[in-house]
């Protein structure tokens, strides 16, 4: 048997550490940020603690890795161009993928919206993300100050709320809660785009 390539152990390191970002995943939805021991985290990845650390150096960081992949998707959408200008199509793009990511990840926002009902790790990653939020703020701003809102930034606060809570009652509740019919709403209602 011929010795591993720097490429296998690479693909190896990659596939460890996605199962341990997966198991993290699934008990910080299920049982909360707080209640998820790095113990459970190893355990339910089929690792050793110290084999953990190799790849996340705390619980913390774990945490921050997992938002920080759904943000970061999340702002690719919002700017894909790095223009630092929502257009109009962007505007409808980011509505239109923003609300599939809702449908297809279920899980996603649902330990995004659990971390806010804990002030100690909301405070954290509140702190961490700052700057993406405030960079999504921006364009909302700008955006709505083109098309003449006369308070751009209460619109972009009113809309990031509304989105929020739309993504709330839909994570809760998505039998009952009419998707289709709110997308299309929100989008005739924000994108602006002239027919």
């Amino acid at each position: 048997m011929a010795p591993r390539t720097k490429e296998q152990f690479e693909n190896i390191r990659e596939e460890k550490k996605q199962l341990i970002f997966e198991a993290a995943f699934d008990l910080f939805a299920l049982e909360g940020y707080h209640s998820t021991s790095i113990t459970k985290i190893a355990k339910r990845a089929n690792t050793s603690k110290g084999l953990l650390y190799n790849y996340f150096e705390s619980k913390e960081a774990l945490l921050l890795e997992i938002l920080s992949s759904g943000l970061n998707e999340m702002m690719q959408l919002f700017d894909p161009n790095h223009d630092g200008i929502l257009s109009e199509e962007e505007m409808l793009n980011f509505l239109s993928n923003l609300f599939e990511m809702l449908k297809t990840n279920n899980r996603y926002w649902r330990l995004y919206y659990a971390i806010f009902f804990q002030p100690t790790v909301f405070e954290l990653i509140n702190t961490q993300f700052a700057d993406i939020f405030t960079k999504m703020m921006k364009l909302l701003t700008d955006y709505f100050a083109h098309h003449g809102l006369q308070e751009p930034e209460k619109e972009a606060l009113v809309f990031g709320s509304l989105i929020d809570g739309i993504a709330f009652n839909y994570v809760m509740n998505p039998d009952l809660y009419p998707i289709e019919d709110i997308k299309d709403y929100i989008i005739h209602k924000f994108c602006y785009i002239k027919k």
